[in-house]
């Protein structure tokens, strides 16, 4: 029997349906929703790692690049939003690119989400399992490639795990770990700010003074091309918000918090981005000696570069911060890609299997295994295989992340476009900015994967073409190998040709 409910976005031009599909709604609120977007981007790690990137391609311009590749994000957010106020559907790109565009685009942009999130999962357990053996004894231990792939298995498993029994558990969870990484890095940027106060500098630097120079966009286009290269690394560190949608209807009123939640976590973001990397700046400087966020020593992690000079013997505190964060993402990706594939379940796009809703923890139980499984194999073969292309297949998430942001900007600007002239709001939060996020992040797609072509760019070249371009070709194009598969076998044809019909409900 068909269970569906129909939910109409205001101004919306048909309202979407959206089936039900045994989530256990109403279980979150506002607050979680916006924890849960925070704690997705892992904001520690993203900083850690990706500041002293941005530094190396923008020097000082770094706190005004952060907020340019935050502009595109904002405007994506406010298409999420709008495209949920009319479906919540935890499908989210692909539902609403299949509303807007057919059932290939659908298809598509949900292999864009889940491919995202299966290959960062490789690198959030690399992450997390060399950040464990860094805490232990010498830290020698997390040089040892065998041991750190186990480990970062180990935790992939668990967050599944924790992810397959509840969406509440899964909630406390992230509670407690996000709780842990602010808590270490507000101690981390108030121990920066007593040192600044004081002139404490670090021995081969000095305390650098804020300067309104670092926000001058007339100096920063003075080279457009490392604006857009910095603004590509931003939009990075930017990306998890959307998980709030994800799981709109486990939400509070489903058609308003989750996009709610995700304008707020994306503006709490740019605030906390923007301010630590102000005071990293001024205390590190962006020299290249000693801990300068231009030293190509600090460049993969200047946090852990830092955690000595800033907290002393207390320096822990910082890589228990990233392990969090760490820990924490892998858990809130697993929810997103777990329940696009669920929703692709329910409308036929993949075999019904991947519809089934566990009956008492009511969460996507076979999509959750099957994510977790397919991250485990990918992060096990790569970091085998070449732990240089695991490491630039991570970079061709970039990719990943503008095609389905963008696909789902044109779909709200589409979708919504016979309601422009109803109201401003419509025409500019539904149809303007959307679109403009949409064609900057179009841009950003087509000028990143020209760069990725350069042998030179990353640490590996195949055919003498860089290794990140080809990972992330090679996969996105293995997506629609998938699609066409699908178009052909029994079980999920009629999603192609129209002919599929909902049959799933509590």
């Amino acid at each position: 029997m068909s269970t569906e409910t129909t939910t109409g976005g205001t101004g919306s031009p048909a309202g979407g349906t959206v089936p039900a599909k045994g989530l256990r709604a109403g279980i979150l609120d506002l607050g979680d929703s916006v924890m849960l977007g925070l704690a997705s981007t892992a904001p520690v790690y993203s900083l850690a790692a990706t500041l002293g990137l941005i530094v190396a391609v923008n020097g000082s311009y770094t706190p005004l690049i952060l907020l340019l590749g935050f502009v595109p994000v904002l405007f994506i957010a406010y298409a999420f939003r709008e495209l949920n106020s009319a479906m919540p559907d935890c499908g989210t790109t692909f539902t609403w690119a299949r509303r807007a565009f057919g059932p290939w685009a659908g298809w598509l942009g949900g292999w864009g989400v889940a491919l995202a999130g299966i290959v960062v999962l490789a690198n959030l357990a690399q992450v997390a399992g060399e950040y464990l053996w860094l805490l232990i004894g010498d830290g020698s231990l997390a040089a040892d490639k065998v041991l750190v792939t186990v480990t970062g298995v180990v935790f992939i498993v668990f967050m599944t795990l924790v992810n397959y029994r509840g969406i509440r558990l899964g909630e406390h969870v992230q509670r407690v770990l996000t709780y842990v990484q602010y808590i270490a890095l507000g101690i981390f940027a108030a121990a920066i700010i007593v040192r600044i106060a004081g002139g404490v500098a670090e021995d081969t630097t000095s305390i650098q003074a804020f300067d309104i120079e670092w926000f001058n966009p007339a100096g920063a286009f003075a080279d457009p091309g490392a604006v857009v290269h910095g603004a590509l690394l931003a939009l990075f560190i930017y990306w998890g918000w959307d998980t709030c949608l994800a799981v709109n209807e486990e939400t509070e009123n489903p058609s308003v918090t989750p996009g709610r939640g995700a304008i707020i976590s994306a503006f709490v973001l740019v605030a906390i981005y923007v301010s630590v990397a102000l005071l990293v700046m001024m205390y590190a400087t962006v020299g290249k000696d000693g801990i300068g966020l231009g030293n190509k020593a600090n460049q993969a992690d200047v946090f852990l570069a830092m955690k000595d000079v800033v907290l002393g013997p207390w320096g822990w505190l910082i890589v228990v911060a990233v392990l969090a964060s760490v820990l924490s993402s892998t858990q809130t990706t697993i929810l997103p890609t777990a329940r696009g594939t669920l929703s692709m379940g329910v409308h036929g796009a993949l075999p019904a299997r991947f519809g089934e809703v566990h009956k008492r923890n009511q969460t996507p139980g076979f999509s959750t295994q099957v994510m977790g499984a397919a991250a485990i194999v990918y992060y096990v073969v790569m970091s085998f295989l070449s732990e240089n292309l695991l490491s630039d297949s991570i970079s061709a998430i970039s990719l990943f992340i503008a095609f389905y942001y963008a696909l789902t900007g044109f779909a709200c600007a589409w979708y919504f476009r016979g309601t422009f002239r109803g109201s401003a709001r419509s025409l500019w939060f539904r149809g303007i900015l959307p679109l403009l996020g949409a064609l900057m992040l179009t841009a950003a797609f087509f000028i990143s994967a020209v760069q990725m072509w350069d042998p030179a760019y990353g640490d590996t070249q195949i055919f003498g073409v860089g290794g990140a371009f080809v990972s992330g070709v090679v996969l996105l194009a293995l997506g629609v190998v998938l699609a066409v598969v699908c178009r052909f076998l029994p079980s999920t044809r009629g999603y192609f040709l129209g002919a599929h019909r909902v049959t799933t409900g509590p």
